[in-house]
């Protein structure tokens, strides 16, 4: 048989294909001879043949059958078969395919070989692709390796321990006198190699951490003096041409030592103290000119912001960052901008002293830097700063891209609630937001505003003379318009009257204000929610102007045969008011009286009903004896009056088949909890109420459901989700559960979204969560409410199921709760 062709001449031949089905037929037409020389046991060539496997390999194409030929080039006496054997098996073999077991053998055999490269081959495999098996078997060869006096086997050892411990925790007793000697090694690659295995122990075991923290009788045994000695002498050291980085002494060694001190010096003072001066000398004599002199700053950073530091450090550090905020490199920026929004809650003032170079990062062309800055500046308002921060935000909502608008917007209503320094000035920053975001605000905007105006009564007269400017001709800002809808309604006499103390009145006519609502009603831009909020303000006008009364029941009248069912019902429900009940509309339609923000567990949802703001409640009613269908076992409750309020899970429609009643477990596949059969009908879904049946003046939540305990859910990775319940007034059989979700890892959770299931005997409906980023470091949580049908008085079980984005990866994950208490139930 000829001799193969070399390896240089195959890579030669393959770059010199045009297609890739050219290069395709070239690899299939080599892999055929190597095949062949693989069948007649060819050791003459094997090396070159699994060489050349291994390019093809490197290129995308199968290998897998030269996995047996790199086990015996492994086993051969050969220094340049086992080379390639070694490399082979590290790329083409893992610990998911038995056969790396048989390689076991000749790595204990190596690992004993008189020859130092053939060891560090062994090693480098172990630490590569070795199992956990292999690394029980193997782990007493590379104790032994890491005590000898060669450092070449020395650092190799070392990051093989470091692979060990990670496949079998157990075993790092073993290595712990291996490490005392470790650090006095003058060999760069050794010490760099042994901070990496003592990170790695530290990291892992909390006993190992407490063993190199302990203080012992010979001060130069403990683990901190002698980082800090080795950190000192990097610094302090001239110029050395082995370990130089653009004028840095060993960079990747001074930044595996600062993250070492960072987890030893992390909830300890004596630790913290003894580091303290060394990290002030980092942070002072390290070069910024140069991107290696910032990779250490920033690790110094971090680690004087990890552990007990005097407030002196923290300042010093927090300055560090300001001047990465004026690098031109986008990623220090972002960084900075990064490590500044984790330390502002604990030092405000420090951080507050950047903040005009903060604010400046609002420009950059940078999509990331811009996110990063809008966080930063509005953990950064106070009440001293906030009508400055306001204005820059402001002006940032301006000219921002969509994808910021509905961020930036909830942040300036959430921050302008916080510290707004006058009611005026709260409104008017408000409706600037509305007048210039459109539709990207979230769905609470509109009925937090309207509250807010109810409040602010000397403000009633101003507020809706600028509202009503603020719509003329222009109906595409529908927050704005609903908004604007709902103040004329109320309080359109003072518009009319021109009574407005703060601003020069205008002279609006009944009439002017009836076409302005007439033209919301027709114009092609309102939504179905603007347009009941027009009609709703139209009727409301009614009890307050006197001259235009005929023409507001013409128009309520005509909207009576509406297609939109929504305002065909309040509409129809508006003219019984006017035929049947018109001596109680004056006290109906009278202005609202000032709304209380009510604390509960949880948010309460709020939902547009008529033009007025009222908590969601679920109410049912009994159903006629016989006429209730079987397909409508699993519909969702209806929200009184919720129209506007879209439920997560569709209703399933009445003429649906009853084989289609399990719709609502398809959320989260099949839901494998075994209730008891359902022997009665389910309750009848309760139509939307006439207008008058809400009167009542009962509360929403039963008082009694304050001692039901709440329960933790979910508490897995960083991520938890605890349950607080209340119970309706008007409907004992609704209970109503509040999730709150905190995150206590470093970075936050992006994409959230909670999902949930119950047994076909019960009935859930999700409403809106409160956001869909859940802050780090317990900084913050989001909150979410369910409603649920209980008619039969059963025990609560529920299937969740979690998503969201952490540290770049997708993550998803599911879960029963069955320990729901007794109270919530029955």
């Amino acid at each position: 048989m000829p001799a193969p062709i070399r390896l240089r001449e195959l890579i030669r031949t393959i770059r010199t294909a045009r297609t890739q089905a050219e290069e395709r037929e070239m690899i299939q037409k080599e892999c055929a001879a190597i095949r062949s020389s693989f069948r007649e046991e060819d050791n003459t060539y094997r090396c070159r043949n699994v060489a050349k496997l291994l390019y093809m390999h490197m290129l995308g194409y199968p290998a897998h059958f030269g996995q047996l030929e790199c086990l015996k080039l492994i086993a051969s006496q050969k220094f340049t078969d086992k080379r390639i054997g070694y490399l082979g098996a590290m790329l083409l073999l893992d610990e998911r395919q038995d056969v790396h077991l048989l390689m076991t053998n000749c790595i204990k055999n190596d690992l004993n070989h008189s020859t130092q490269y053939v060891q560090g081959l062994a090693l480098c495999t172990l630490g590569c692709m070795g199992s956990s098996e292999m690394c029980r078997d193997l782990a007493g060869e590379v104790e032994k390796l890491l005590k000898t006096s060669n450092s070449y086997l020395r650092k190799k050892a070392a990051l093989c321990a470091v692979h060990v411990i990670r496949k079998v925790p157990e075993l790092m007793e073993m290595f712990l006198p291996a490490t005392k000697n470790l650090l006095n090694e003058k060999n760069h690659g050794v010490l760099h190699t042994s901070v990496v295995l003592l990170t790695e122990m530290c990291e892992r075991s909390p006993d190992m951490l407490a063993h190199f923290r302990k203080v012992r009788q010979l001060s130069s045994s403990q683990l901190v003096p002698q980082l800090v000695r080795i950190l000192k002498n990097l610094i302090m050291s001239g110029y050395s041409p082995e370990h130089d980085v653009s004028g840095i002494s060993d960079p990747f060694l001074q930044v595996r030592i600062l993250r070492l001190l960072r987890i030893l010096g992390r909830n300890d003072d004596d630790s913290s103290e003894a580091m303290n001066d060394i990290l002030a000398q980092v942070a002072t004599n390290t070069e910024t000119s140069k991107n290696v002199g910032n990779a250490i700053l920033y690790e110094t950073v971090l680690t004087i912001m990890d552990i007990k530091s005097e407030s002196g450090l923290r300042v010093l550090a927090i300055n560090i960052l300001g001047r990465f905020l004026l690098n031109n490199d986008k990623n220090i920026r972002y960084v900075a901008l990064t490590s500044l929004l984790k330390t502002v809650q604990t030092d405000h003032n420090a951080v507050q002293r950047h903040r005009s170079t903060i604010v400046d990062c609002l420009k950059d062309l940078d999509v990331s830097i811009k996110r990063r800055a809008m966080e930063l500046s509005f953990a950064l308002v106070n009440g001293n700063n906030v009508r400055g921060m306001m204005k820059e935000l402001l002006y940032f909502l301006d000219s921002c891209e969509p994808e910021f608008k509905a961020d930036c917007a909830s942040g300036i209503f959430l921050a302008a609630e916080k510290y707004a320094p006058s009611k005026r000035w709260h409104i008017d920053t408000i409706m600037r937001v509305l007048t210039t975001v459109r539709s990207y605000v979230r769905d609470d905007a509109v009925p937090n505003l309207i509250q807010l105006i109810t409040n602010s009564v000397e403000m009633h007269a101003y507020t809706v003379q600028r509202l009503y400017k603020a719509i003329l001709g222009d109906y595409s800002q529908q927050p704005l318009v609903q908004v604007a809808s709902w103040c004329i309604g109320e309080y359109g006499d003072l518009l009319v009257s021109g009574q407005c103390e703060e601003e020069e009145p205008i002279q609006v006519t009944e009439d002017e204000v009836l076409d302005i609502l007439e033209s919301i009603l027709i114009s092609n831009m309102s939504a179905s929610v603007t347009r009941g909020y027009a009609l709703t303000a139209i009727m409301k006008l009614s009890t307050r102007f006197t001259c235009t009364v005929n023409r507001i029941k013409k128009v309520v009248s005509i909207y009576g045969s509406s297609i939109d069912v929504e305002l065909q019902q309040r509409a129809v429900e508006y003219n019984a008011l006017f035929k049947k009940y018109d001596h109680m509309r004056p006290a109906l339609l009278e202005r609202m009286p000032v709304m209380e923000k009510i604390t509960t567990n949880g948010p309460t949802e709020i939902v547009q009903t008529n033009g007025e703001t009222e908590p969601a409640v679920l109410e049912t009613k009994p159903p006629p004896s016989g006429l209730q269908p079987a397909s409508q076992a699993n519909d969702l409750l209806d929200l009184l009056g919720g129209s506007d309020i879209t439920p997560v899970i569709p209703t399933a429609p009445t003429s649906k088949p009853a084989s289609a009643g399990g719709e609502l477990l398809d959320l989260l596949g099949d839901l494998n909890l075994t209730g008891s059969p359902v022997s009665a009908p389910a309750p009848q879904i309760a139509q939307p109420p006439f207008l008058l049946d809400g009167l009542s003046s009962q509360p929403l939540f039963n008082d009694t459901a304050a001692g039901i305990p709440s329960i933790t859910a979910y508490n897995k990775n960083g991520l938890k989700i605890d349950f607080t319940f209340e119970r309706s007034n008007t409907n004992p059989s609704v209970t109503v559960i509040t999730i709150q979700a905190s995150n206590s890892t470093e970075l936050e959770m992006t994409d959230f979204v909670f999902q949930a299931a119950v047994p076909k005997t019960f009935q859930l409906q999700l409403l809106s969560p409160s956001s869909s980023v859940i802050p780090a470091f317990n900084s913050g949580t989001i909150t979410q409410v369910i409603k649920v049908l209980n008619p039969q008085k059963q025990q609560l079980r529920m299937r969740i199921k979690l998503t969201y984005n952490h540290k770049g990866s997708a993550m998803q994950d599911l879960a029963e709760v069955n320990n729901f208490p007794p109270q919530s139930w029955q």
